[in-house]
């Protein structure tokens, strides 16, 4: 049975991000031949072009956990109706030098969680645009567009009961995207 290796990217820093949170526990409700790794970002200096040519050891490690994953998952927070700057960061330097992206071709899904009553649906097409320059297959259905309220985890910080049904279906349907699009 082949082993997927899912590279996890969080578009959140803060130590109790709800993204973080929801990255962990959507993960559990996986199979056991899938296996998610989150990929740091905070570490990753600001993109400069000139830098191409001699990536930090930050920039090294991302891209080579992208590269030696099957496929992705990005778990992105929405700031000001788009993605957080330090998860756009995180995409420039893996895409670059140009035509040397460490993420094309690689399947994806998208998901996130805010306080907010819309969650994270701008942010999350926003990033759908920026993949798809970048020739990442993202499940298109079903969008998730979470909103944080009591019960969206339990005290474990496991899915809550409310909810486990609906992310469970998106989590197979993003299994299926991800075996019949990895290479």
């Amino acid at each position: 049975m082949m082993q997927y290796q899912i590279a996890v990217v969080v578009g959140s820093l803060r130590k109790e991000s709800f993204n973080r949170t929801l990255a962990s526990a959507i993960a559990k409700l996986a199979p056991a031949d899938f296996s998610f790794h989150q990929v740091r970002i905070g570490d990753l200096p600001l993109y400069n072009q000139d830098d191409d040519a001699s990536p930090s050891d930050a920039v090294k490690r991302l891209k080579r956990e992208i590269i030696d994953s099957q496929a992705l998952l990005f778990v992105t927070a929405e700031y000001n109706r788009s993605i957080p700057g330090v998860l756009k960061n995180a995409i420039d330097h893996a895409s670059r030098p140009y035509g040397q992206s460490a993420w094309a071709g690689k399947p994806a899904g998208v998901i996130g969680v805010s306080v907010g009553s819309t969650g994270t649906s701008m942010a999350q097409q926003h990033l759908r645009n920026v993949l798809s320059y970048l020739d990442v297959p993202t499940l298109g259905q079903p969008e998730i567009f979470l909103q944080a309220k009591d019960g969206l985890f339990d005290e474990a910080g496991d899915i809550g009961a409310g909810s486990r049904k609906f992310l469970q279906n998106w989590m197979d349907r993003y299994v299926a995207w991800v075996k019949k699009h990895a290479v």
